[in-house]
């Protein structure tokens, strides 16, 4: 693991106010709070990534379907939700 770092950014006294709250509540500081927020937005960031990959290699590979097959399966769907509701 590399060395931790400190940084600053602003936030608005709105935004301080509610992330102080939730540390309130939570029994933690501030500071772990926007760590593990920023540890999440990157994993995010991350997970996107690897789905646009995924999208792009699909592109290559040809294993797509055009936007009229995509409706159809979304009406096909919604149809078979209505006639056959859960009980």
């Amino acid at each position: 693991m590399s060395k931790a770092r400190k940084i600053r950014f602003r936030l608005d006294e709105d935004q301080i106010n509610a992330l102080d709250a939730i540390a309130y509540n939570s029994n933690r500081d501030r500071s772990s709070l926007l760590t593990e927020a920023v540890i999440n937005y990157l994993d995010l960031q991350d997970y996107h990534a690897g789905l646009v990959e995924l999208g792009l290699m699909a592109v290559k590979q040809g294993r797509t379907i055009g936007t009229a097959e995509v409706r159809a399966k979304i009406i096909s769907r919604a149809r078979g939700r209505r006639t056959n509701p859960k009980k």
